[in-house]
């Protein structure tokens, strides 16, 4: 064997030793949520394949009350660079905080689980909290509910939309606003008229709009790595 065919064999092998162990570091994104996102989860994690690594709170993270309770334990675990989090649909329901000693009352008889003034003041507090990881934040508005359905009023989303707007323009925190989205559709694909729920199929569409701003995201951070087609 000559020295030439050596030197290149030598070479191949230091190439294969260097890059057999290699993989892209992708983005560590960590939503917080409620059964909204529980079901456009998997639709947002197939869709940043290879662009991120996504992974969701176990269960529904309910109302801010719920948040503070549990935050820290939630984001303990491992440093993310991306928190997108959700808050309100919970807060606006006219049922007792603890269902097992008190179950829903008719709305129209009932106070919000937190009253518009509670809810800023718990949200605030959340924030302050997921500051401290010094990940870039998102914060979801809350999604569209039908007029028909029991637990909630529809027009309270608004207030408690622009309640959330409000504080997350105090901490610089950035806001995708899927309102409007949600409620068209809803319109066409909801579970039923009294349900805030989507079809399951159909959260893919309501996906795209995370989706779309997580990348952006990404992209800005200059987090999306370069081979992730």
């Amino acid at each position: 064997m000559n020295v030439c065919s050596m030197k290149m064999k030598i070479g191949l092998l230091f190439l294969f030793v260097l890059f057999s162990g290699f993989s892209p570091t992708f983005p560590k994104v960590l939503l917080i949520g409620d059964s909204i996102s529980i079901g456009y989860f998997s639709y947002v994690e197939n869709e940043l394949n290879k662009k991120a690594t996504l992974c969701h709170k176990p269960g529904n993270a309910q109302h801010t009350g719920t948040g503070l309770k549990n935050i820290k334990s939630w984001i303990e675990t491992e440093q993310c660079d991306i928190i997108q989090f959700n808050r309100g649909l919970w807060d606006l329901s006219r049922i007792h905080k603890d269902l097992l000693k008190s179950g829903p009352q008719p709305k129209e008889f009932a106070q919000a689980i937190y009253s518009p003034e509670e809810y800023g003041k718990n949200l605030d507090s959340l924030v302050c909290i997921l500051e401290s990881t010094n990940a870039k934040l998102i914060f979801v508005t809350t999604t569209y509910v039908p007029k028909n359905e029991p637990y909630r009023f529809s027009a309270d989303v608004k207030t408690y939309n622009r309640i959330a707007k409000q504080i997350m323009k105090k901490h610089h925190v950035q806001v995708n606003d899927i309102y409007s989205a949600s409620r068209k559709i809803h319109n066409q694909w909801g579970t039923s008229p009294d349900d805030v729920n989507f079809k399951n199929p159909r959260y893919k569409e309501l996906s795209k709009s995370i989706s779309s701003f997580l990348l952006h995201t990404m992209e800005e951070l200059n987090h999306t790595p370069k081979n992730s087609d």
